[in-house]
């Protein structure tokens, strides 16, 4: 009779290849189910909670009582919601259920394997409910999540126990009353991004390397060259043969396949580029076109105004200001930074992006007293210089202020050559009443927040919601000759 075929030594753990490698520890050595059939199925577990929805109840792994116990409160916390396009969070949420499945081993003597699940399923509840919050109050603040998925939950729970969490929620709350102010921000910038087609190919090319021709088989892998070191990973095929010798040993074998899980075995590297897939004539060439809404405008500088006169309600706004240019940037898929300016020499600049670094820098910023003088000078000629660089030549200013302030005629020089030979533009938020002077010769475009007042930490009082001047040009209409007409178009 024939002899059975011997399987190939890698099974079950070629699947591997379909998960990340931080999820092949918790994988393998999960003792819940069967690996045969465990590990074939986590890849369709991964790509359904990528998808934001829960993978068929049939992908059990081999323990139905215990994973569709887990499985239901995925979906009774409506977890798919966290994980659907964020790959990090899928990755958490996989690793707790493996890490979960796998205590029912160590249930003490004696407790049905009913009741262990039970208790399983409530812990797994627990952990992730709570989660489940600290996500939703980060969502709420920057509407989107961006790299902060990449966090561990430690590292999220340590931002959420800042106290300057709690001020940040206090100004996205006030944030939902300014809808004005949110459009103004959104609107800042000079670029639009277009999704630009790649060119077609000519009509007559040479067949790529690693291709087949036309009518042969399709694409073909192209064959390593030459190897070039050797490597730790877990493809068979390239093992050396020290790590082969493993196999006939029989203590050895035991830390082969230890390795192997790990992807730690001595391979040789002899990578090769991966194929180009063959232009296909039928297709026709795709041409430039603008989407309907604009991927985003360019970068931004937002300078922040942090002196003593911006001290109460003018800061409740100003820091306003910041939480939205954060959100408008990451929605359009921009750089951001944030220059808090204060007396002569006081000036910190940060970084704002949804980054664990980033989100430090908006904390900070969200705990910051206001006080001290106002130079204006040292933030605009950082920015000039900011955008004299490649990476933000693009970029347009917005000044956060009440407009106490002044630039010298040197700084007004260089910011008109800036915008004469780069097209920088400077918009303002005036929180105040009145524009003045050094406010009108910097910025092309205001906005005034009129109803500053009623954004203080104690309620305004009855009748001063709003300012109470009927215009915010008293200087333009009682000093029309103090304006110079050739400092900006703001005059």
């Amino acid at each position: 009779m024939p002899t059975p075929r011997a399987a190939p030594l890698s099974q079950p753990y070629h699947h591997l290849d379909a998960l990340p490698s931080p999820l092949w520890r918790w994988a393998v050595v999960c003792s819940s189910g069967r690996a045969e059939q465990r590990l074939p199925e986590l890849p369709q577990w991964r790509t359904a909670l990528l998808q934001g929805r829960l993978p068929d109840p049939s992908l059990d792994f081999g323990d139905a009582p215990a994973t569709a116990a887990l499985r239901q409160v995925v979906g009774e916390l409506a977890l798919t919601e966290l994980t659907q396009g964020h790959p990090a969070l899928a990755q958490q949420l996989l690793q707790s259920l493996l890490w979960h499945l796998d205590s029912l081993i160590d249930r003490p003597v004696g407790e049905p394997r009913e009741q262990a699940i039970a208790r399983t399923a409530d812990a797994f509840r627990t952990a992730w409910r709570v989660q489940r919050q600290g996500w939703d109050s980060v969502m709420a603040l920057t509407q989107t999540l961006g790299e902060l998925a990449q966090l561990r939950w430690d590292e999220l729970q340590g931002l959420l126990n800042r106290r300057e969490w709690s001020d940040a929620q206090c100004i996205g709350q006030r944030l939902l009353q300014m809808p004005a102010l949110r459009r103004f921000i959104d609107q800042v910038g000079r670029r639009e991004r277009v999704v630009e087609a790649p060119p077609a190919p000519p009509p007559e090319a040479a067949t790529p390397a690693g291709q087949s021709a036309p009518g042969g088989d399709g694409p073909r892998t192209p064959e390593p060259a030459s190897v070039d070191g050797v490597r730790r990973s877990g493809v068979l095929a390239r093992m050396t043969g020290a790590e082969s010798a493993h196999l006939t040993h029989p203590q050895l074998r035991r830390l082969w396949r230890a390795r192997f899980a790990e992807a730690q075995l001595l391979t040789y590297d002899d990578r090769a580029p991966p194929p180009r897939p063959a232009p296909d004539p039928a297709t026709p060439p795709q041409t430039t076109h603008k989407p309907e809404h604009p991927l985003g405008r360019g970068p931004m500088i937002v300078c922040l105004d942090t002196s003593g006169s911006m001290r109460g309600a003018p800061e409740n706004v100003a820091k306003a200001c910041v939480l939205q240019a954060l959100r408008s940037a990451q929605a359009g898929q921009r750089a951001c930074r944030l220059l808090a300016f204060g007396g002569q020499g006081e000036l910190l600049e940060r970084e704002l992006a949804l980054t664990p670094s980033g989100l430090d820098a908006l904390l900070d910023t969200m705990g910051q007293n206001f006080d001290g003088g106002t130079d204006v000078q040292t933030p605009l000629e950082r920015a000039i210089e900011r955008v004299h660089e490649q990476a933000w030549r693009q970029a347009d200013v917005l000044i956060a202020s009440d407009g106490e302030f002044g630039a010298t005629p040197a700084t007004l020089a260089r910011l008109r050559e800036a915008k004469a030979d780069l097209g920088l533009r400077v918009h303002g938020l005036l929180i105040g009443d009145r524009e003045t002077i050094g406010l009108l010769e910097v910025c092309d475009h205001l906005h005034w927040v009129r109803d500053w007042r009623r954004h203080g930490d104690a309620p305004a009082p009855a009748g001063e919601g709003f300012s109470p001047v009927h215009s915010r040009s008293l200087t333009a209409l009682y000093f029309p000759n103090a304006i110079r007409r050739d400092g900006g178009p703001g005059g």
